[in-house]
């Protein structure tokens, strides 16, 4: 849930999807659409999408694997998580190499590479931090360590290097260019996409929706649609804009009343209908055209 959302955010998402799913096998059994509704508004679907996976893969199994190598044939799990997984709830010496540690490495070793060309000589450089006695003894206490390290000392702009353990042996810190630490390519502009919304509410307030092709773009996830869905008497409902990781998006908002969806039609309550935050904001602006 932490993934590209801050923690403040996240608390009230965690707190009712362990409510919902207090176990894994709880989350296994049930519906992909109920977990897609509890994760509406944190992004990223294709997230919940794989933890509910991992969920029915981990209760087929009976347990967790207990080695990197099977950690990472469960879905959604890559080198990062599993690295996280083995070292801190089973001991086994990994490094999960997250922003925090490639932070800490690229200004203990000096790399000046930029990212993110420069994420394998990072990682490399990160490994040779294992290979402390100490570390490999208690590696889930050392990656946390240097998440902590990274998050409060080793800091993005303004590193505290005073008060860092690691001081002496800093080869940036030495060289005077440990705040420019790691490196970066300059980005390039945010491609901007437009596309419309179609609202297209009944008497009794549902809206209709679509359900999204399960991979891609709100992979699997109910929406509105995208052209007209029915013949109604459509109006202008203004436009909405949403700021995606890799894309900036506009939708121009189109919205109608009509007695009676058609039959074959998903629906939800407008109210309440379990959608991702861009789907709201759009069928927010149609609600404020048609109630008001």
């Amino acid at each position: 849930m932490l993934q590209q959302t801050v923690v403040a955010t996240v608390i009230p998402y965690f707190d009712k999807f362990l409510r919902r799913y207090p176990t894994i096998q709880h989350l296994a059994a049930a519906p992909l659409d109920d977990v897609l509704g509890q994760w509406a508004g944190l992004g990223y679907y294709a997230r919940a999408r794989n933890l509910h996976a991992c969920a029915q893969a981990v209760t087929a199994l009976g347990a967790f694997p207990r080695d990197l190598a099977g950690l990472r044939l469960l879905p959604g799990i890559g080198p990062y998580t599993a690295a996280a997984i083995a070292a801190i709830a089973f001991g086994i010496p990994a490094l999960p190499v997250d922003g925090n540690i490639e932070r800490v490495a690229s200004r203990i070793f000096g790399i000046t590479d930029p990212l993110p060309a420069g994420r394998p000589a990072i990682g490399r450089a990160a490994a040779r931090l294992l290979e402390d006695p100490a570390a490999r003894t208690h590696p889930g206490d050392f990656a946390q360590a240097l998440f902590d390290l990274g998050a409060g000392i080793c800091t993005p702009r303004t590193p505290s290097c005073a008060r860092c353990p690691w001081l002496g042996a800093c080869a940036g810190q030495a060289a005077g260019i440990a705040a420019t630490l790691p490196a970066r390519q300059p980005k390039t502009a945010r491609p901007h996409r437009t596309g419309t919304a179609y609202v297209l509410l009944d008497a009794a307030d549902d809206v209709l929706l679509i359900r999204r092709p399960p991979h891609g773009l709100l992979g699997g996830m109910l929406a509105l649609p995208e052209s007209p869905p029915a013949a109604a008497d459509w109006r202008d409902a203004g436009a909405i804009s949403h700021i995606f990781t890799h894309f900036s998006l506009a939708l121009g908002v189109r919205a109608a009343r009509v007695a009676v969806l058609p039959a074959a039609a998903l629906r939800a309550p407008a109210a309440t209908a379990p959608l991702p935050t861009v789907m709201r904001k759009a069928l927010n602006a149609g609600l404020a055209l048609l109630t008001c």
